[in-house]
């Protein structure tokens, strides 16, 4: 599938494509730059959940000894050879 970028810098987004992920006028879409390319995602409309949430769970701990309680200590981390 192809599709030419115009003057203003738009682009036509094949039907298939638009079908396949849902798109429709209106729809956010995000773009990730790759090595190889660019990956065209579905976008979400709003604030997700929980970034809403995010900075409000007051807490005396950091999150680390909160988990390592929850799940008990870390394994020691293993080296690893250097390679040559």
């Amino acid at each position: 599938m192809k599709s030419t970028v115009s003057s203003k810098g738009q682009i036509t987004l094949p039907g298939l494509v638009r079908q396949k992920l849902g798109l429709r006028a209106g729809t956010p879409v995000e773009f990730e730059l790759r090595e190889d390319g660019v990956l065209v995602r579905k976008g979400v409309r709003g604030v997700h959940p929980v970034d809403a949430l995010f900075g409000t769970l007051k807490v005396e701990r950091s999150v680390d000894e909160l988990i390592d309680e929850m799940r008990g200590p870390r394994p020691p981390a293993r080296r690893r050879p250097r390679r040559r």
